[in-house]
């Protein structure tokens, strides 16, 4: 088979480098001219580092990553509601539940990768699907024929967009800065944590190398121009209600990783499989950061597709297997992501006492067993 992967971000590459573990080289089509250290971090929980180690790729990103044992929901004065064990999940699954740098979790995979097979400056720009192959045409006016294309082109996937027309982002609701700062001992190691208040949401969780990876949300409309034009001190003066500790981590961001976006996700979809096209990670399933599953699902996708493609003996089959295991699942994760962001973002009084009272009584074990899906 030839098959072309449309995108060199997580989902991509984990893909790539999970199938050259079962012989199959798939050319990696990456629109980017190079890799550039960039970005925030992100986390990857339990089930997809389960995923990564499954395809023998998973050494470099524990090496390059911070065990988290434990995540901390707190109110808008920094008091612990309730928690989340993380150790459970390890000793329940074997795997620990990790904070990194994307760029870290990007070398890692991207070295996993053969790069006679990676092509950079390659971004598709039109694409024509018939009976026994896919023609794609790049931006560099080349064009080539593939048995099947793998889609990991992101929330505006160029494919998703155009195979199912009605399925565009939809806005959350919030915007979101995301940076990275020196810790100076304001964020104990192993612990993410993650406040609530009227005037907006502040997470962070150390880093391996003594940062701190952070995100900070606020209810707005889409595009707000006054929010994307805040400098880092102007962002800080937002979340200082929340402490001098907060205020710093986002005002001494290293400048490169100082991001701001607002947060979308698609509405569930009913099929990833279009014939000789699949989609996969966020072209398949964009959800809302807030359970932390982003990378790890994109991650999962590469997986089973690679263990399915491994073990049925047909393509067909292996496209169904890929289907079952994964379209209910993600639809789940949009939903839960959904709800949990829209409660964190709450700013009516009411809203916020009722949360802040029974939050605190919820049973650790029923916050636990709400995760478990993801391990099935």
């Amino acid at each position: 088979m030839k098959i072309a992967i449309i995108g060199g971000g997580i989902g991509g590459l984990a893909l790539a480098a999970g199938l050259q573990k079962i012989n199959i080289k798939a050319h990696v089509f990456e629109q980017a001219h190079s890799f550039k250290p960039l970005g925030a971090g992100l986390g990857i929980g339990s089930n997809a580092m389960l995923a990564l180690d499954r395809m023998g790729i998973a050494g470099d990103v524990i090496k390059a990553g911070m065990p988290l044992h434990e995540q901390r929901f707190l109110n808008g004065r920094l008091d612990v509601m309730n928690r989340i064990d993380f150790s459970r999940l390890k000793k329940k699954f074997g795997e620990e539940t990790l904070a990194i740098h994307r760029a870290d979790l990007h070398e890692a995979l991207f070295d996993a990768v053969d790069p006679a097979y990676f092509y950079f400056g390659k971004q598709v720009i039109d694409f024509v699907q018939h009976d026994d192959c896919v023609t794609l045409r790049f931006q560099d006016n080349t064009r080539d024929d593939f048995d099947y294309v793998m889609a990991a082109d992101g929330i505006r996937s160029i494919f998703r967009q155009t195979l199912i027309s009605d399925s565009q982002p939809r806005y959350a609701g919030y915007t979101c800065w995301r940076g990275i700062t020196e810790n100076n001992g304001d964020v104990p190691p192993h612990i993410s944590s993650e406040a609530w208040s009227k005037h907006g949401r502040f997470g962070w969780a150390p880093l391996h190398g003594g940062d701190v990876y952070w995100f900070a949300c606020v209810n707005a409309v889409e595009g707000d121009a006054h929010y994307a034009n805040l400098d880092k001190k102007e962002a800080a003066k937002l979340f200082a209600h929340f402490s001098p500790a907060v205020e710093r981590l986002i005002s001494e961001a290293k400048d490169a990783s100082f991001l701001h976006h607002d947060l979308y996700d698609i509405k569930p979809l009913n099929s990833f499989v279009h014939n000789r096209i699949i989609l996969l990670g966020d072209a398949a399933h964009a959800a809302t950061p807030n359970m932390g599953q982003g990378a790890g699902q994109a991650i999962e996708d590469a997986y089973e597709l690679m263990h399915a493609i491994d073990i049925e003996p047909s393509m067909e089959n292996a496209l169904a297997w890929y289907e079952a295991r994964r379209v209910n699942k993600t639809e789940k994760v949009i939903k839960l992501s959904r709800q949990i962001g829209r409660a964190a973002q709450w700013q009516n009084p009411l809203l916020i006492g009722f949360r802040n009272t029974v939050f605190p009584f919820v049973p650790k074990s029923l916050l636990f067993w709400r995760l478990t899906f993801l391990f099935k």
